[in-house]
């Protein structure tokens, strides 16, 4: 997958310190977005399910269930 190049700031205590702990400063920023996104995608799904959720039709009641003569 093709990057796009980024820039942010960090503190740089914990820039130290993810320096001193082998930490991969670009690995866990891209893991933190990541995580962000699919985050902000769930909480987008769910307030639209509770803005618009799924109601019973009534054409389901006479639909038969597959497998079942």
């Amino acid at each position: 997958m093709a990057s796009s190049r980024t820039t942010f700031t960090i503190d740089p205590e914990l820039a130290e310190r993810a320096r001193q702990l082998g930490v991969n400063i670009s690995a866990a920023a891209r893991q933190g977005v990541a995580d962000a996104v699919r985050a902000a995608l769930a909480r987008s799904d769910r307030e639209a399910y509770q803005r618009h959720p799924e109601r019973p039709e009534a054409s389901w009641a006479q639909a038969e269930a597959w497998g079942e003569e």
